[in-house]
């Protein structure tokens, strides 16, 4: 195999400061845009961060409609929902207000009415759709997050549900990355502390996995430069990025979840979930994720407190951080001095530690975090049983965009072992 030797970085731009979101109006009058489709979801709707996008459009005279049945953690159906929709509107610009479920959506409307594909896999990674390039450059999108977790503002991932899997799979693509992304503090004061806990945990898991992430130089070299993956391994600059975004969750995740009202906590995650989401966004997250989407996709009954949805809801930060432990005891053999550092980088003692207890280390700093901020104590704790550790596998499987940057490769038998670890946390 020719191994890669290149990777490339795809960098967003944002915008960070308090009140900026009232700036929105200006920046699409300066792009000319004449009819705008503002995405959200009908909890956002009523809150002050749509009255803002709404009273700063209205001052630039911007004409615009409001789509508010994003999905909390989106499927095929929801995305489909949005994009028809959107057909006939003739919009030429796209605003998202709210978390990653409303910035995916976004960029999943403004590429399927963009160019429309022939199938609605096509663009779907590999091997469950085509993962066929986007075509060219997509309309403008201003993401404006209302939730400190996923980063969605800076990547050009856009993940969904199948529903007929019942796993999570997505769309992976430079060119969906949003024009703009405006970072305002003042748009998480709506966030309930079991979102802001949840969506933290996804920054610390984001930024773990890209930084223990295959290196770039281990992936297989594209036929072409477009056909480089968005996703490409660890590499050093997204390693600035990633390292930076944990000693800031160190610092301030459970300050931020145990007072909304620490204005200093707040701003400092929300710029966190973009410093992992630049880091991840560019390397890639790996076994976590894989074994997340089908923990979410597969719920039976839990429901997420904290959260609107009137559907079961294991929340993605959630499902993500229940399998993190197992994980990087199992993924730490393949590099432990990474697994090291980044338990140091949470605020763990690593003095002395031998490389064979790293991942151990590691995994007990993630598990205090998990425990100061009431996650439920695992797998089981969200309704799933060892009799459904088959299933789990099996939606695992094809999630080949993230498991195949695993450090350590895991095989069928490997990730039931891991989810049979994850069943209970401590």
């Amino acid at each position: 195999m020719n191994r890669d030797i290149a990777f490339e970085m795809a960098v967003a731009s944002v915008r960070f400061g308090i009140g900026v979101t009232r700036e929105v109006g200006m920046d699409l009058a300066e792009l000319g845009a004449k009819h705008v489709l503002v995405v959200t979801d009908r909890t956002l709707r009523i809150l002050p961060p749509m009255q803002t996008v709404v009273e700063s459009l209205e001052a630039a005279r911007i004409r615009y409609t409001i789509y508010d049945r994003v999905r909390v953690e989106p499927t095929d159906e929801s995305f489909l929902d949005g994009i028809n929709f959107a057909k006939e509107g003739g919009y030429d610009a796209f605003v998202a207000v709210g978390g990653g479920s409303v910035i995916d959506t976004a960029k999943a409307i403004n590429l399927y009415v963009t160019y429309p594909p022939a199938d609605f896999l096509d663009y779907v990674n590999p091997p469950i759709g085509k993962g066929l390039p986007v075509p060219g450059p997509l309309k403008p999108l201003i993401a404006i997050p209302t939730t400190a977790g996923t980063g969605s503002e800076t990547t050009g991932v856009s993940i969904f549900d199948l529903s007929r899997m019942h796993a999570k799979t997505g769309i992976a693509n430079r060119r969906l990355k949003p024009t703009l992304g405006m970072l305002d503090p003042d748009n998480t004061r709506t966030m309930p502390p079991e979102v802001a806990a949840s969506s933290g945990l996804d920054i610390l898991s984001h930024a773990i996995e890209s930084f223990t992430a295959m290196p770039f130089t281990d992936r297989p070299m594209p036929d072409s430069p477009k056909m480089r993956p968005a996703y490409q391994g660890s590499n050093p600059i997204s390693d600035v990025w990633s390292m930076q975004a944990l000693r800031m969750v160190a610092k301030y995740l459970v300050r931020a979840v145990a007072d909304p009202s620490d204005d200093e906590a707040r701003a400092q995650m929300l710029l966190a979930a973009s410093y992992a989401g630049v880091g991840s966004g560019n390397a890639g997250v790996h076994l976590p994720h894989g074994m997340s989407y089908p923990v979410s996709g597969k719920v039976k009954t839990y429901h997420a407190p904290g959260y609107s949805a009137d559907h079961p809801l294991v929340p993605h930060g959630v499902s993500v951080i229940l399998n993190a432990p197992a994980v990087f005891r199992f993924t730490a053999s393949a590099n432990p001095d990474r697994h090291l550092q980044a338990a140091e980088a949470l605020g763990a003692n690593v003095s002395g530690v031998k490389s064979e207890d790293a991942g151990r280390v590691l995994a007990d700093r993630i598990t205090w975090f998990m425990r100061e901020l009431n996650v439920p104590d695992g797998l089981k704790a969200v309704g799933y049983s060892s009799a459904d550790i088959p299933a789990l596998v099996e939606g695992t499987l094809p999630q080949h965009r993230v498991t195949k940057l695993s450090p350590r490769p895991a095989n069928e038998d490997d990730l039931a072992k891991l989810f049979e670890t994850a069943m209970v946390a401590w």
